[in-house]
């Protein structure tokens, strides 16, 4: 199944610019590396959060779970990265109570 709403897809600039790409964050540092390494940069943080909604809307739920703040889609496939490659990832997204655009959590490179 497809994520509900995935053309909708919200990806907040300080998701990107604090903590995915941000090599400082206690625990975004990790995860700055891995992106970093495909060609993403705190910079053009814009094309990871394009990437990142592409992913949600081209790949299918992995996992669905319902929270007191809305349900919660777990995504997995390949991320289209700005050196070529697709690395495979899991992203993770909620619709908020009340609204009907998911909305990233996190991302994370799934195990190889």
């Amino acid at each position: 199944m497809k994520m509900p709403n995935a053309e909708l897809a919200v990806v907040e600039a300080e998701k990107i610019t604090a903590y995915l790409l941000n090599a400082a964050h206690r625990y975004g540092e990790c995860k700055a590396r891995f992106f970093e390494e495909f060609g993403f940069r705190a910079g053009e943080w814009m094309m990871l959060a394009e990437a990142l909604r592409e992913h949600g809307r081209r790949n299918e739920v992995a996992r669905e779970k319902e929270t007191p703040f809305g349900p919660r889609y777990e995504v997995e496939g390949p991320l289209p990265a700005p050196d070529g490659r697709a690395p495979r990832i899991r992203t993770v997204w909620q619709v908020d109570e009340g609204e009907i655009a998911p909305r990233l959590i996190t991302a994370y490179p799934l195990a190889k």
